[in-house]
């Protein structure tokens, strides 16, 4: 069940939730997001996720060690990511990292903090277009776009 959006409310700042990773138009949402923030006056919520995949149990060490790297890699590009604010004014962005599916940890992202009021992800430019990870809620009320808009 989706949560009332308060991102509007009085007491609350409209964030954005940018999706770092390791794409070549990654940076173009970075900047759009934190454009975006510094003339709206909202806040910034970076969001890297890991991908990961059933481990074998008899493998359970080096998945350890897989996923210590992948946390490694990702704090990297949440670095890298708030660097690039801060050239453009914002300081102190929220950070996530979570593991699974790419699509369901942005919505339980979006889920989990009822300040966020824009999703921005960067499409590829390329001949082979976007990609697969499209979101539409079609389940939104219309108390719920009111809310976010």
């Amino acid at each position: 069940m989706a949560v009332q959006r308060q991102s509007y409310d009085i007491g609350h700042t409209p964030k954005c939730l940018v999706v770092v990773d390791d794409s070549a138009e990654c940076d173009r949402a970075i900047r759009y997001a934190g454009r975006w923030a510094a003339r709206a006056g909202g806040g910034i919520v970076m969001l890297h996720v890991i991908e990961t995949e059933d481990q074998n149990q008899q493998w359970l060490g080096v998945a350890d060690l897989m996923r210590a790297e992948a946390q490694d890699e990702a704090n990297a590009a949440l670095d890298q990511a708030a660097t690039l604010l801060s050239s453009i004014g914002i300081q102190a962005p929220d950070r996530v990292i979570r593991e699974g599916d790419p699509t369901t940890q942005i919505l339980a992202t979006v889920e989990a903090d009822r300040d966020i009021a824009l999703l921005v992800l960067a499409a590829n430019a390329g001949a082979e277009g976007p990609g697969p990870l499209v979101i539409v809620p079609g389940d939104l009320a219309d108390a719920d776009i009111d809310a976010l808009s």
